[in-house]
């Protein structure tokens, strides 16, 4: 039995009327999963519908063309959405609850016009907005999560949470939508139509956000008035600059992550391509997806016990480390389920990188700038992406000699990321050291540096008689203090 006095938790505050009622109301971050984890099923039975269109209906030299040229497409929206994107979901009241509604219904519209036309060429314009509005979303989410905890320490547990949340909302919505797509009457077609309905429904569960310049007692003014010193402090009143929004370490850590991203699209791709060219059956293909699905769940359901014992800087550089090593023992053994073991080892690295680097953003930056953050550098991770996805579409590599450019990519990466660490540790400890010894000096502690001594203060310098004062008066009438602090030049020799 608790005894009456003593101490006892902080307890939130209770609302006038409300004492004795059950609150049925979810939690900011309970709104917030739920809608991701509708977006991300969506996202899966779109995926899985694609698959089935362009993979396993097709010739491999004709889904190489047609693959190719939808990434194309998906490079070119990216460099225009980011710089509307980002403010548009910083400046506006709401701005992120906005987006995410836009994002689901407009998904949810597409999926629709993209079943109607799975075997027409207008499939690919429909699958370029659809994956706009996907990331579009992301951003949203991310920008996000900050206004769902109540400290900064707890970031990294809540996008962990978010992504196992997604992770495991993709594979059960892979079933029935790999169900769909084997019966005959069905197909892709439908696929898509239950894609539709699933962002319906994200539609509706985004209407109940908690954005940060939401109405309520959760709202937080501090965000606009931030943004307004940045835009006055800025040349002319404009945008902030490149170095108001984003800090040193995060630029680092962005281009380390940008790696890892690049080598998940080429691998990606290039398992497809190169089993469908072999000839492997698509019991392996489902294997590599199933590992790479597994990889990611447990990256995102690791990166909390890692960030306990390591900085998220750390985090990002060990994930780089352990894919190069993994893609050396893949170019020394060049069997099929090695490269299940890469997808595997590929995903777990890149989802706790990716959680370690979302936590840098969200702690570092300031709240108002967090949607330009998080939209400028997906679109870069879609661009780098893209990219990869594009050497193994356009050039056949043998599986090997594909672990070869995983390995090398991301020693890289860990070299030139490695390197930025160490020169970021000695600046920051000789930044420390100087700043410890200007107080020891400025304290007129011994410890401080004896070459290049304070100059005395003016104070103890001999300052000469005053004028107005007779030398007798002065020797006898000044107090003692007086004397002691200021002594006085000799008496003149001559006495009258």
């Amino acid at each position: 039995m608790q005894a009456s006095g003593g101490w006892r938790p902080l307890q939130p505050p209770i609302r006038p009327g409300t004492e004795g009622r059950v609150s049925l109301e979810a939690s900011p971050f309970v709104r917030l999963a739920r809608l991701h984890v509708l977006s991300v099923a969506g996202d899966t039975f779109v995926t899985v519908a694609l698959a089935g269109s362009l993979f396993f209906n097709l010739s491999p030299s004709e889904a190489r063309g047609k693959v190719a040229l939808s990434l194309v497409l998906t490079m070119a929206p990216f460099a225009v959405v980011a710089p509307f994107l980002g403010p548009f979901i910083d400046r506006r009241a709401s701005g992120r609850r906005r987006m995410a509604l836009g994002a689901a219904a407009g998904r949810a519209v597409l999926a629709m016009f993209a079943a109607e036309a799975v075997q027409g060429l207008a499939l690919f314009p429909l699958v370029f907005c659809l994956l706009v509005l996907s990331r579009a979303h992301g951003v949203a989410k991310a920008a996000l999560v900050k206004a769902t905890v109540a400290r900064d320490e707890e970031l990294v547990r809540a996008n962990s949470r978010l992504a196992v949340l997604a992770a495991l909302a993709g594979l059960v919505a892979a079933l029935p939508a790999a169900l769909v797509l084997k019966l005959p009457f069905l197909g892709p077609g439908w696929v898509l139509r239950l894609a539709a309905v699933v962002f319906g429904a994200g539609a509706l569960a985004s209407v109940t956000l908690v954005d940060h310049r939401g109405d309520g007692a959760s709202a937080d003014p501090e965000p606009a008035r931030r943004e307004a010193a940045e835009r006055a402090a800025a040349p002319g009143g404009g945008e902030p600059s490149k170095a108001g929004l984003f800090a040193p370490g995060i630029v680092r850590a962005a281009t380390a992550m940008g790696v890892l991203r690049g080598v998940v699209g080429f691998l990606a791709f290039h398992i497809a391509f190169s089993f469908r060219r072999d000839g492997v059956p698509n019991v392996w293909l489902g294997l590599a997806v199933a590992a790479s699905a597994v990889g990611s769940l447990l990256g995102s359901f690791l990166a909390p016990r890692f960030r306990s014992v390591a900085r998220e800087e750390h985090i990002v550089l060990g994930a780089l480390v352990g894919v190069a090593a993994t893609g050396l023992l893949v170019w020394q053994t060049a069997g099929v389920a090695m490269a299940a073991v890469l997808a595997f080892v590929v995903a777990a690295a890149a989802a706790a990188a990716r959680l370690a680097f979302d936590s840098l953003v969200q702690r570092d930056n300031p709240d108002a700038v967090q949607g330009r953050a998080f939209a400028r550098f997906e679109s870069c991770f879609q661009l780098v992406w893209v990219v990869g996805a594009l050497l193994p579409v356009l050039l056949a590599f043998s599986r090997p000699v594909g672990g070869l450019v995983v390995a090398f990519l991301t020693t890289g990466g860990a070299v030139a990321y490695g390197l930025e660490l160490v020169a970021q540790r000695r600046a920051r400890a000789a930044q420390q050291g100087g700043n410890a010894a200007r107080l020891a000096v400025e304290r007129g502690e011994p410890g401080g540096p004896a070459t290049s001594p304070e100059p005395p203060p003016p104070s103890a310098e001999p300052r000469p008689p005053a004028p107005a004062a007779p030398p007798a008066a002065a020797t006898t009438e000044l107090p003692v203090a007086s004397t002691v602090e200021v002594p006085l030049p000799p008496s003149p020799p001559d006495l009258r």
